[in-house]
């Protein structure tokens, strides 16, 4: 599945069980997808690698979505585009989604960019609720108790052309949030909560 939203290519995406992004995002309640306050990123090192367009590019292993959206254009959030990164980032599990942190998102979007590819992130989680994150520490002591996943303030994410290094420099590079490390896994967790570095 691919989650479109250029302004010349904007359709209604259907994942494999034929479920209607639309037809979610209006069952969930416009609460939940209200556009996203304008903002400022808040560190001048990523509004640099950022520039006037802001990009974000992602592929979800699980549910085979990607998303390759502009969400920020000269200062202008994009309030479909964030809906779009909203549903793509839900809880798949559980088929449920927030509005998601447009700190993290710079993040994310910054941290690409720096890494210099064509290659889109891999989504390893984005969103989860909080039946989801009990379900996952019971299988993992890495998952924590209070996750900033819950709030959609977090993500894990990985690539092939890049290593678990690589990304979390560059993600380090944007000193905003945390950046956790998990070579033996593979991946990297980005957050937008306090400045933290853990891992190896």
């Amino acid at each position: 599945m691919t989650i479109s939203n250029s302004p010349s290519n904007q359709g209604i995406a259907q994942g494999r069980s034929g479920f209607s992004r639309r037809l979610f995002i209006a069952s969930v309640g416009a609460s939940l997808i209200a556009p996203a306050a304008p903002a400022i990123a808040r560190s001048n090192s990523m509004l640099a690698a950022d520039g006037d367009i802001r990009r974000l590019q992602m592929y979800n292993g699980k549910t085979e979505e990607t998303i390759n959206t502009i969400y920020w254009i000269d200062g202008e959030f994009i309030s479909e585009a964030l809906h779009e990164i909203d549903y793509f980032m839900r809880d798949w599990r559980e088929n449920k989604m927030i509005k998601m942190n447009v700190d993290n998102i710079n993040i994310l979007s910054a941290t690409h960019q720096l890494l210099d590819t064509k290659e889109p992130f891999s989504l390893l989680s984005g969103f989860r609720t909080k039946k989801t994150n009990q379900m996952l520490r019971r299988r993992s002591r890495l998952v924590a108790r209070n996750s900033l996943h819950v709030k959609g303030y977090a993500a894990d994410v990985r690539l092939k052309s890049r290593s678990v290094a690589q990304i979390a420099k560059a993600a380090r590079r944007c000193s905003e949030g945390g950046v956790g490390k998990y070579s033996r896994s593979n991946f990297v967790h980005i957050d937008c909560g306090k400045v933290r570095v853990w891992g190896a």
